[in-house]
């Protein structure tokens, strides 16, 4: 092995990226971080803090894309397209609905449960290796439904869950409020996921994540990519818009929703979206909660996170450029309350930040199809927190030349 292939760059610092540095240092290698800002500052700072391993089926699944028309022309739906945006939103919206044909959903299926099921299999050895088990919650979620009708909409969740192998447990009436003595009493059927787990701090996590990689001797260049030096088909370095030039052997493109703008560079495009979300921070809520709670019907979660009670939910898309519009947040606000009304929205502070969108709802992971050397982990969409240690483990196996413990055919880059 010479000194440059064992040199690897990991461009993005969120979640995914900086776990995948952490890994690779791990194994022994020269790892440097490469962010045009400070680690954790996107999707990372702001996600709903859960370790989510039973939300993995897909969004284009006849579920979902039926109440899409509905949803599209409400504004206070769960899922809004700025106008302006409709265009460009077409070829990925067609793909999408490619990846609800029964055979394709079967496959997206397996390909997000076969993550999903070895979750706490690689993120527990890596927070206990980082020192950093704490930050890991024991509570699960619950998942709310007003009545019989809405447990009915949600049956096929339930159903891919079972066929699985998933726990969860049905609970009704009293038991609910045992759990969470703050919920209505309008809330009549609940499952509770005990395996989804909330995370105390999301960004500390990274944060603390990164501290142990700078201690180990991990390195971080702030800068944003221009392009790439490529020789003989294989990258060698990475040109930044300053005018620097990053000498690499591997490099790993892991900038969430900004890595399609990346691909394009090397001319392998991909169908990355940015799914925007929105959350509110409560720091005065007036109630304690120990589970997270997620209302299907109401396209809303409620997490107890970051010292306070965070709520999220709902998906806009619009793009990396266009401004935030806060009344995402307000929404999912209102709808909270209806679930905990004795809620009190004070001590808030409100965020947005870009969830990586791949149609088929299953990231990429894997190598370049055209450049060797190249690298990708991205399109995690909601499960970017949950996905983070799988994805180091699973990408730090192909970079060194490990075999992975699962077939990564379903998360090639060049699947499109």
């Amino acid at each position: 092995m010479n000194d440059l292939t064992n040199r690897i760059v990991v461009v993005g610092a969120g979640i995914i990226g900086v776990a995948i540095a952490y890994e690779l240092q791990r194994r022994g290698r020269d790892v440097t971080l490469l962010d045009r800002a400070e680690p954790g500052r996107g999707a990372s700072f702001g996600n709903m803090a859960s370790i989510a391993v039973t939300e993995f089926m897909p969004a284009s699944r006849p579920a979902i894309w039926r109440q899409m028309p509905k949803w599209l022309i409400d504004p206070e739906g769960p899922v809004r397209v700025r106008p302006s945006y409709v265009p460009r939103l077409v070829p990925w919206f067609l793909r999408f609905l490619a990846a609800s044909r029964p055979a394709r959903l079967r496959e997206l299926e397996a390909a997000g449960a076969v993550l999903c099921k070895r979750v706490y299999e690689d993120l527990e050895p890596l927070l206990a290796d980082a020192g950093l088990s704490d930050v890991l919650g024991r509570e699960g979620c619950l998942s709310l439904y007003r009545d019989d009708a809405e447990f009915a909409a949600d049956r096929d969740h339930i159903e891919i869950l079972e066929r699985f192998g998933f726990e969860h447990e049905l609970l009704g009436g009293n038991a609910i409020r045992d759990l969470e003595p703050a919920l209505s009493t309008k809330i009549g059927r609940a499952v509770l996921f005990p395996r989804n787990r909330s995370v105390r701090d999301p960004h500390k996590l990274v944060v603390g994540l990164y501290e142990r990689f700078l201690q180990r001797g991990g390195r971080l260049e702030t800068g944003e990519v221009a392009g790439f030096e490529r020789a003989e088909g294989r990258l060698r370095a990475i040109r930044l818009t300053d005018g620097r030039s990053v000498a690499a052997g591997n490099v790993l493109l892991c900038a969430g929703a900004h890595t399609g703008r990346l691909a394009k560079l090397v001319g392998e495009p991909m169908p990355l979206e940015t799914e925007r979300g929105y959350h509110t921070q409560i720091m005065a809520p007036g109630i304690s909660m120990r589970h997270s709670i997620i209302w299907p019907a109401r396209a809303f979660m409620v997490t107890p996170t970051a010292g306070g009670i965070r709520v999220g939910g709902t998906v806009e898309m619009a793009g990396l450029d266009a401004e935030p519009d806060f009344r995402r947040a307000k929404i999912t606000v209102k709808r909270a309350r209806e679930a905990l009304p004795d809620l009190k929205v004070q001590g808030t502070s409100e965020w947005m930040g870009h969830r990586p969108a791949l149609p088929d709802t299953v990231p990429v992971m894997g190598p370049s199809a055209k450049t060797k050397g190249l690298w990708y982990s991205t399109g995690h969409g909601h499960l970017g927190l949950t996905y983070a240690a799988t994805s180091a483990r699973l990408m730090a196996d192909l970079v060194t030349g490990r075999t992975p413990p699962v077939d990564m055919r379903p998360y090639r880059v060049d699947r499109f």
